[in-house]
């Protein structure tokens, strides 16, 4: 008999697509004194799975990545027991520094869509003036957990 925690996990297929549905993370670097530091962010999915966003080059978060480029990440809803859904992703982080990307990644996050475009004429010149300040940056995750307690109904 499978236990709860194996019922309640999430498939590999379950956790890309909620993911995707989300646009709020917390990311949770290593600061300077050790401490984690978490900060909410909006985010896409790419189309290899990873996770991207941006920030500005001079963030508390960047200056933790360059010094430890691992990071969590995690993405919850739900608002009763029985509602919740979690994913937390181990995450390798890469710090893309090419205006066209961060354009790239600025764009799909705006649009709640995969990371495809590049800087257009339909960003405002305070967002395109934004991108010169801007890094984006690419998590890409090598372990996950997950738990959605729909799964078993209202009964856990």
């Amino acid at each position: 008999m499978p236990s709860r925690r194996d019922l309640i996990q999430m498939t590999p297929e379950e956790v890309r697509a909620y993911l995707e549905e989300q646009t709020r993370i917390i990311v949770v670097t290593n600061g300077p004194d050790g401490m984690p530091h978490p900060m909410p962010m909006n985010y896409g999915v790419d189309d290899e799975g990873r996770i991207l966003m941006t920030t500005f080059r001079k963030s508390q978060k960047v200056r933790n990545i360059e010094r430890d480029p691992r990071a969590t990440l995690l993405v919850e809803s739900g608002e009763g027991y029985s509602d919740l859904k979690s994913v937390i992703a181990y995450a390798d982080v890469e710090i893309i520094d090419e205006p066209e990307e961060v354009a790239r990644a600025m764009s799909g996050i705006r649009a709640g869509q995969e990371m495809t475009g590049s800087l257009s004429e339909s960003m405002s010149e305070q967002v395109r003036a934004s991108i010169a300040k801007r890094v984006a940056l690419r998590f890409t995750p090598f372990r996950y957990v997950s738990w959605d307690h729909t799964k078993l109904g209202k009964y856990y």
